[in-house]
């Protein structure tokens, strides 16, 4: 067996042997490890640093609108731009005061003006050519949707928001087939300064007769079904 050279050496002298050995190899894996974390993580390729920086751009135009909105006069703080593609398609603001009109917030507003972008002409008996947000699309796999196609609408899209959606315009981003939310703010930064949005979301979650306004359930349900029969009973009807 090939002997150690510190086995010629006193008890002091191995000792001091195996500290200097040991301060070498933790020299070297200081030399060999990366000195934090964040060295240890890959760089991210050029193309994700491009992709955030214009995802952060879509955010700057967003809260660039809300701000103007406060500026004009036109109503809260509140902006939203729809993008499609890397392109912006859509722009939106609260416009509640400017129109005294209590349901234009800056994602319906964006909602509409997309869906005008994408539709230059009326749709109406034109059989919703490709293209269109109405065009037909299979509900996607795994989907619970009980119908087969429904109309495009937004589906690719996405919607930037410099605050958390109310319950209306979250809603309107589910009917839109939005595919993915960007917020800024929070609700609970939205609350504090007088937009109370998030009571809002937690009276969804109780029963009709435990709501904050009050609902009468099935009043005159009857004759209000003939609508659906109509629906139901139209041949041409266009699922959306």
């Amino acid at each position: 067996m090939k002997r150690c050279a510190c086995d010629s050496l006193p008890d002091a002298g191995r000792r001091a042997f195996f500290a200097s050995a040991a301060a070498a190899a933790g020299a070297a894996a200081t030399t060999a490890l990366p000195s934090s974390p964040a060295e240890a993580a890959p760089k991210p390729a050029q193309s994700d640093k491009k992709e955030l920086a214009d995802k952060r751009k879509f955010m700057e135009e967003a809260t660039r609108l809300a701000i103007e909105s406060v500026e004009k006069g036109w109503g809260g703080p509140f902006g939203a731009v729809i993008v499609k593609d890397g392109e912006i398609i859509g722009r939106g603001q609260n416009r509640v005061l400017l129109t005294g009109c209590p349901v234009f917030h800056a994602e319906v507003t964006a909602i509409i003006d997309a869906s005008a972008k994408l539709n230059p002409k009326a749709l109406l008996g034109s059989d919703y050519n490709a293209g269109t947000i109405l065009e037909m699309i299979p509900r996607e796999a795994n989907s619970p949707d009980l119908v087969p196609e429904r109309a495009r609408m937004l589906k690719g899209c996405e919607i930037y928001i410099n605050g958390a959606p109310c319950p209306m315009c979250m809603s309107a981003i589910y009917w839109s087939r939005i595919d993915h939310v960007y917020f800024g703010a929070s609700l609970k930064d939205t609350s504090k300064i007088g937009f109370d949005d998030a009571f809002q979301y937690e009276d969804f979650t109780r029963p009709w007769d435990k709501r904050s306004i009050a609902v009468t359930e099935n009043f005159e349900r009857e004759a209000c079904l003939a609508a659906y029969r109509a629906w139901e009973n139209k041949k041409d009807r266009h699922p959306y």
